[in-house]
């Protein structure tokens, strides 16, 4: 068993990743990864790029994509693999994203700012400016500002955030979950996709329809797995950063009782995520196992 499949990360444009799609192809390449998709966040942007790239470097590639969606007002992350990329589906989904991001993110300041938190907005803009969602402010950028600002170094909210606390693994995407994700005081609402419209975007494009993380985003809410199943998901992410042994070996049994495809992947964003490296899926299956499953290349 080695760590040589990695079918989820992020590039610069996703609202949180760091690399370029270039960076991230020869990131992998150094890491042992052969078989590889870029899966950004709502933008299917990386993937003609990181394709050339990876073949150019002797690397499988898999064109992907994460689409946020909801199923029963919880909000999921879907990965679509071997799509065709250059739909206009695609386009759709992002200009959606990025007309609704304004609004949203100016109420995650207004709402930062009732924490006792006096942030300005050039602050963000000075952030997103340089990224491709330009005026898209996440709660990882938030975090970054707040953890970084000195007279918020002895603030009771953040301490469990730096370095020694019980959330310092990964701080910025902690500080994100616990206040900006749904549900969360800081939350900015965003209309997405339902789940099921999701599904059909993604398999009509030619794609296979993955859950991303369930272990994440069905947190509490794991009596809806079996619905979300049937409605007609190709596989589930069993294997990530974000599953224990327990939780890998749960969703493992579930996927092969409902013969759906199982993927592994590390969710490597760079500096929202540093303690997540490429390839770090945890998987404890063989991988040719997970190779085995999918036609690769690029879907017609």
């Amino acid at each position: 068993m080695g760590n040589y499949i990695d079918l989820h990360m992020h590039s610069a444009y996703s609202d949180d990743g760091e690399f370029s799609p270039i960076e991230l192809v020869k990131m992998c390449r150094r890491a042992g990864v052969r078989i590889m998709a870029i899966s950004d966040h709502n933008c299917v942007k990386a993937n003609e790029t990181a394709q050339n790239e990876a073949e150019r470097l002797n690397i499988k590639y898999l064109p992907a994509v994460e689409l946020e969606c909801t199923y029963r007002d919880v909000v999921l992350h879907l990965l679509g693999y071997r799509i065709n990329y250059k739909s206009p589906d695609f386009e759709k989904i992002e200009n959606d994203v990025r007309e609704q991001s304004l609004a949203a993110s100016h109420e995650r300041l207004r709402l930062t700012r009732q924490l006792g938190f006096d942030i300005a907005g050039e602050e963000l803009s000075a952030m997103s400016g340089k990224g491709y969602w330009k005026d898209y402010w996440t709660g990882e950028m938030f975090a970054e500002i707040l953890l970084n600002r000195p007279e918020f170094g002895d603030n009771e909210i953040l301490c469990p955030y730096r370095a020694g606390g019980s959330k310092s693994d990964n701080p910025y995407v902690n500080i994100y979950w616990d206040f900006y994700s749904h549900g969360k005081p800081c939350y900015a609402k965003m209309i997405f996709p339902t789940l099921e419209d999701a599904i059909s975007i993604v398999r009509d494009n030619g794609g296979k329809a993955v859950l991303a993380h369930p272990g994440v985003n069905l947190k509490n809410r794991f009596d809806l797995l079996d619905e979300i199943i049937s409605l007609g998901l190709d596989g589930m992410e069993v294997f990530c950063s974000y599953h224990d042994r327990d939780e890998a070996e749960y969703y493992y049994k579930k996927a092969l009782n409902h013969s759906l495809i199982i993927t592994c992947g590390s969710d490597f964003h760079g500096k929202t995520k540093p303690s997540i490296p490429l390839g770090g899926s945890g998987c404890f299956i063989e991988e040719s196992e997970i190779e085995g499953q999918l036609s690769w290349g690029t879907a017609e």
